[in-house]
């Protein structure tokens, strides 16, 4: 079903411009979640030795194990749910878009959406199993429809997924600590010699192959955080829609809530969550954490907002953010390469020596080619490359 649609009265209308913020906050959620992918990428047996090892924090036992847990809390969870937020802004783009245009809806974005999900699925099978665009894909879907139906109704999923993501993480968390299955904190020792070995020394189908076999329960960060998705797809179009973005006086005052009610609340919580140990993981990456974006949205708002030239570091985020596609693919090709047995090989060559240093450097490696590349490319290019192919290919559709 299709329906012509008028864009509603109290939304923000950007004119077809761009909000200068938000490539700032795209470009810094991009890079945001290398800060969490980094740790995975540079474990033994990968994706799935970060599972079998423990995904929780080092410790503050010591300097090392202090600043890595310091440093994975900042990004862990935080970076996922404000690109979720960012989504569902440009969702809502998209339909204020399609609105103005007076082309029915979902229309064409649907093609987008399945686009993103064949995406999503050759990134999970050549580069990495922690792929999101996959579950982003299936729930633009399920968003775009909804964007059809009342302001009401939006607003009821909205707050029901809410509930149903909350009450499902206490149910789990509960379980864990009544078993007391600790999923995170560990040290090592899970993960068989055989995946170790697998990532150090294997070929690179031999690794499609191991994907493929545990793509079950690789997929299933997707599956348990569906709810939680769908909530900040549409507290996304809720906070466009307000105006949250716009560098006007409303826009400020909105995020200057947002700062107060996220980092007021959800930082303290994602700190007792992480001290609590690995039996509060869910909490915290999935319950606390997202309030911690929505204070990282408000808190770089009122850093923006102050700037009057842009300096490099603006402008390679807002550059990053620009290419955001070709950019979170990018980092992870990169680090797939750097790390795995199939390029240089760096965490069966490193592992814990110097550790954790030498794996902050990489994210601040990978993070300054990324600024300055997207920026070079934006110089002759009005996309990022694989931006320039959705398009071309949503165009011969």
């Amino acid at each position: 079903m299709t329906l012509a649609l008028r864009s509603p009265a109290h939304s923000s209308d950007t004119g077809g411009g761009r909000l200068p913020l938000l490539d700032v906050l795209r470009g810094t959620a991009i890079l945001g979640t290398l800060m969490t992918n980094v740790w995975v990428f540079t474990s033994p047996g990968a994706e799935w030795g970060f599972l079998q090892n423990g995904s929780g924090h080092a410790g503050y036992g010591s300097v090392p194990a202090a600043a890595e847990s310091l440093f994975q809390l900042v990004a862990n969870g935080k970076s996922f749910s404000m690109l979720t937020i960012l989504f569902g802004v440009g969702l809502a783009i998209q339909f204020d878009s399609a609105a103005r245009r007076g082309e029915p809806w979902p229309g064409r974005y649907r093609w987008r959406a399945l686009f993103l999900f064949a995406e999503g699925t050759v990134h999970f099978v050549l580069v990495f199993a922690w792929d999101v665009l996959m579950g982003y894909a299936v729930t633009a879907l399920l968003v775009a429809w909804l964007l059809a139906r009342s302001i009401r109704t939006q607003r009821r999923v909205m707050w029901w997924a809410a509930g149903l993501h909350l009450t499902m993480m206490c149910a789990l968390t509960a379980l864990l600590i009544r078993t007391g299955e600790n999923t995170g904190g560990g040290s090592g020792g899970g993960v068989s010699q055989r995946v170790v070995d697998l990532y150090a020394e294997g070929s690179y189908l031999d690794q499609i192959a191991f994907r493929l076999e545990t793509a079950i329960v690789l997929r299933l960060e997707p599956v348990l955080a569906f709810a939680l998705m769908v909530f900040l797809f549409l507290l996304g179009v809720r906070l466009f829609r307000a105006g949250a973005f716009a560098m006007d006086a409303t826009g400020r005052r909105i995020r200057v809530r947002m700062l107060g009610w996220g980092l007021g609340l959800g930082a303290p919580l994602s700190a007792v969550s992480a001290v609590g140990g690995g039996d509060l993981i869910l909490l915290e990456r999935y319950c606390a954490a997202p309030l911690v974006a929505v204070g990282y949205i408000g808190l770089i708002g009122a850093v923006v907002s102050r700037i009057r030239r842009p300096g490099p570091l603006t402008t390679g985020l807002t550059s990053v953010g620009r290419t955001a596609l070709s950019a979170y693919v990018l980092q992870n090709l990169m680090c797939m390469l750097l790390c795995y047995g199939i390029g240089l090989g760096l965490t069966a060559r490193w592992g814990d020596t110097g550790r954790p240093w030498w794996v902050m450097g990489l994210w601040a490696g990978v993070c300054a080619v990324l600024m300055v590349g997207s920026t070079l490319w934006l110089r002759r290019f009005s996309a990022g490359p694989l931006e320039s192919v959705q398009k071309w290919a949503l165009r011969r559709r």
